[in-house]
């Protein structure tokens, strides 16, 4: 939550809310779960982020969200922070072992450890396994559980020469999402990263999961990265001339959106920005030496 809040708090801020419309009409359904691969610094983990901060019980994030685009929506005080919400980012897990091969048992400890936490009435020290965990926790109390995955990819980027780091990986991934049981404990699964999950050969291992990708984005299309009209918006606000900063970065087509890389804009528009306060300083200081002449 406080990521998100520090992007509202940016001079540039897009509001990319409208994504929440879309997770909250497939909570609790087979299309609630979701793949959505981008390339690098395109608001992935941004989105991971904002969904945690939206549906955890953990945030009390109804004045933050209260002034976006997902205010107006009809659900929107329906599913707000009613949720307990697992978001893993497998890139900070990495960083935290000392060999990718501790990985996975380091995931499943850290959450073990904060399930008994929360709910040591129905977890006894003989559940060792996330699987029986969230399905322990759903027979005893009905609760589901949303799971947000950032950089799910990074191990098969980082490790691909490590066959066995792949497969744990891919097994602990099949274990907690795929097959009856999971649709019992998951409301929603969000994976985000670079590849999607056909660029790997895991399709039969997680081919439960719809997927949005650069070549298919769909119905999320102008929700990772910046729309042409978004930039166009803020170049009338900021007083630049859009075809300049057309010119620096040209974007993606996504299905009916022309998409622009959200990092690169942000660069190109403060650059602009400190460009033009600089020219007025000059002049400014200028025209003051002209005066006192």
């Amino acid at each position: 939550m406080h990521f998100i809040q520090v992007a509202l708090n940016s001079e540039i801020y897009v509001d990319k809310t409208g994504l929440l419309e879309y997770t909250n009409k497939v909570l609790n359904t087979k299309q609630g779960f979701i793949c959505n691969s981008r390339p690098r610094r395109f608001g992935k983990s941004m989105t991971a982020d904002m969904l945690t901060a939206y549906y955890s019980k953990g945030c009390d994030s109804k004045e933050m969200f209260s002034k976006l685009t997902i205010s107006n929506s009809k659900d929107f005080q329906r599913h707000l922070n009613q949720y307990d919400v697992i978001h893993l980012d497998i890139q900070w897990f990495l960083s935290l072992s000392s060999n990718s091969s501790d990985v996975i048992s380091l995931i499943t400890q850290s959450i073990l450890k904060e399930l008994r936490e929360n709910y040591s009435k129905e977890l006894s020290q003989e559940v060792t396994t996330l699987p029986d965990a969230l399905s322990c926790i759903k027979q005893e109390t009905g609760q589901k559980f949303i799971l947000i995955i950032d950089e799910w990819d990074v191990l098969i980027r980082d490790e691909a020469m490590n066959q066995n780091v792949q497969k744990e990986y891919i097994d602990f991934l099949r274990g907690i999402l795929k097959g009856s049981e999971p649709t019992k404990y998951i409301q929603l699964a969000y994976l985000t990263g670079i590849l999607p999950i056909k660029k790997i050969k895991t399709q039969s291992s997680l081919n439960n999961f719809d997927e949005f990708t650069m070549i298919d984005a769909s119905n999320l299309a102008p929700f990772i990265g910046f729309t042409q009209d978004e930039v166009k918006d803020l170049c009338a606000v900021y007083d630049i001339d859009f075809q300049q900063v057309k010119r620096w970065y040209n974007g993606y087509i996504l299905e009916d959106y022309q998409v622009y890389n959200p990092i690169a804009v942000v660069n190109v528009i403060l650059a602009m920005i400190r460009i033009h306060k600089q020219r007025l300083f000059q002049m400014k200081k200028l025209d003051k030496s002209l005066q006192l002449q």
